[in-house]
């Protein structure tokens, strides 16, 4: 998960937010988050364990909790992080050790550029 960690800092989550969100992804019990978000995780679940059984149904509840355009940024950004791990775990790739993207992360609302 090192990677989707880097990814949550660079979003402008503190540490200690980013070791929060990983614990709460990683555990499987979503009921906290919002039905969309929930839908969305489960999609992406669905995707990397048994992608044969997705169904036009699969999309439509994107479609119903994000829009048309939301929902397919939802389908593609999940094929493409199922890709990328598909490839780094053939070619054995190891992950970052350090956040590339440090010092790269927008400023907070309350900061200025």
């Amino acid at each position: 998960m090192g990677h989707c960690e880097m990814l949550l800092a660079v979003a402008g989550l503190d540490k200690d937010a980013v070791i929060e969100r990983t614990k709460l992804l990683a555990s499987g019990d979503w009921s906290r988050l919002a039905p969309g978000d929930r839908v969305a995780f489960a999609f992406a679940r669905k995707q990397a364990r048994e992608p044969w059984t997705i169904t036009p149904d699969d999309a439509r509840e994107l479609v119903g909790h994000f829009g048309p355009e939301r929902a397919l940024n939802v389908i593609w950004w999940a094929c493409r992080c199922h890709y990328m791990t598909r490839v780094a775990d053939a070619f054995q790739l190891p992950l970052e050790r350090d956040n590339v993207f440090e010092g790269y992360a927008a400023p907070k609302k309350d900061e200025k550029p």
